[in-house]
């Protein structure tokens, strides 16, 4: 499966705890999608037809009407990245 760079990046930050929050109109239909890291950031990359490629290959899910987060088989899914945080080295 062909996994965009966009959708890596969003694979990714929900990999680190990140979440997807949908804003809705009052008719029930959504106006954006938004990617919040788990330090509260907003990743630009994450747009409402990123959204719908990821949920429409079944790469996150909802559970219990909350925020979209990555399951099982988006973790599968996903190239491993190095992680962009820096560790202490010990001499």
């Amino acid at each position: 499966m062909n996994i965009s760079r966009a959708e890596q990046r969003t694979l990714h930050t929900l990999a680190q705890g990140g979440a997807i929050v949908l804003d809705r109109r009052s008719d029930g239909r959504i106006t954006r999608a938004q990617c919040f890291t788990r330090d509260g950031f907003l990743l630009t990359d994450c747009t409402t037809a990123t959204w719908r490629k990821l949920k429409a290959k079944r790469l996150i899910a909802s559970t219990g009407g909350g925020p979209y987060r990555v399951n099982r088989d988006g973790l599968a899914r996903m190239r491993s990245q190095l992680d962009n945080r820096v560790t202490a080295k010990t001499w």
